[in-house]
């Protein structure tokens, strides 16, 4: 559905978006993720058209949108602020891009009905827009942007002004919204559990570049740097020595934990002086309890810190010979007593809860 190809953007000596290609594919829920300066959101607003390139191309639906401006794109476009005019009602809020098209009342009035109930606001016609909740101004935004019906629908954070549960709420809506809808959907998020839940792809961004794109199983699973894997959920990362590789396994002594055969990643390359560290989850390590020996690796540490969190409680543990934190996330259970600070414990793991990360990208 949209192809980018080598897109260059300089705001004056600012270099915002660097050679950056990626496809997306027709009713995909595509993610551009990264910090604060990233370039996800300049990288948005040329799909839309708002912000022009220095060179590279904008493909649509197969065709260029060079010099096409952004009311011809087949796209429309979520603000983070959502822009409703507070001084009119609901139905007048959606139809408002619909004006241009000179359409009859009695169509105006079906169309309207049908996008705000496909966003859960049917019967709110009537209602005026500055009465409506954060979570329902999020609708009409919605219902605004789909009565149009685009190929492509862009959203720029647009849930970060609601709170924690309103937004999960409504990250389950937009996906079911998408699915049932089946356009493709381009979301610009910096909160990697947004991503996770929402996406079938995400492109991490860095300083105007895509360091890596795949799904978010494989982002979360097999992060290609240690970048990636800080910024993509919590990870433990460990100084590594790499002793030998055979068959894409690569021998690596990693600090506090010893000798460990990670698989290689196919972008890797332990031959070409770049450096290397090993990054492991902290659900992938487990405390054992007495007794308890199912895990073929198995290592000695002190408990420095306890933070229970009900479901969860993260222990900050310190192996023999390391200076290193390490952070272990365990499951709270019936029968599993919380250690406290300063117990002895073992903590078992295996070759697969380790990976090869990185270290310049």
């Amino acid at each position: 559905m949209i192809e980018l190809s080598n897109i260059e953007k300089h705001y004056g000596s600012y270099h915002a978006l660097r050679d950056v290609t990626c496809h997306i594919k027709e009713g995909e829920f595509f993610s551009l993720l990264g910090p604060s300066g990233s370039g996800k959101t300049t990288l948005l607003r040329t799909i839309a058209g708002f912000e022009g390139i220095d060179s590279g191309s904008v493909v649509i639906g197969g065709q260029s949108m060079a010099g096409v401006p952004p009311n011809k794109r087949p796209t429309n476009m979520v603000f983070q602020s959502y822009a409703i005019f507070p001084h009119m009602s609901v139905a007048q809020n959606v139809a408002y891009g619909l004006r241009a098209q000179r359409l009859g009342k009695t169509r105006t009035t079906e169309m309207v009905t049908e996008a705000l109930g496909k966003v859960g606001l049917a019967g709110y016609g009537e209602r005026a827009a500055h009465a409506l909740s954060g979570g329902q101004r999020q609708r009409v935004a919605l219902a605004r942007a789909l009565i149009l019906k685009p190929k492509v629908l862009l959203l720029d954070e647009p849930l970060s002004a609601l709170d924690r549960k309103l937004r999960e709420e409504m990250q389950s809506e937009l996906r079911h919204l998408q699915r049932s809808l089946g356009i493709t959907f381009v979301l610009v998020t910096h909160d990697q559990e947004e991503a996770l839940t929402m996406s079938d792809r995400v492109a991490v961004m860095f300083e105007g570049e895509i360091a890596q794109l795949d799904t978010p199983q494989a982002l979360y699973k097999r992060p290609a740097s240690k970048r990636v894997a800080e910024f993509f959920g919590a990870m433990n990362i460990l100084k590594a020595e790499i002793l030998g590789l055979k068959g894409g396994i690569v021998t690596t002594r990693i600090e506090g934990l010893g000798v460990a055969e990670i698989p290689l990643g196919p972008e890797a390359d332990t031959h070409g002086g770049n450096k290397y560290c090993a990054g492991v989850r902290p659900e992938l390590m487990t405390v054992l309890d007495d007794g308890e020996s199912a895990y073929p690796k198995e290592n000695p540490a002190i408990v420095t810190d306890v933070e229970y969190r009900g479901e969860l409680t993260y222990y900050d543990v310190k192996f023999d010979g390391s200076d290193t934190p390490v952070v272990v996330s365990m499951r709270n259970t019936t029968n599993r007593e919380i250690k406290e600070v300063g117990q002895k414990v073992r903590i078992g793991w295996e070759n697969a809860s380790a990976v090869l990360l990185l270290e310049q990208t």
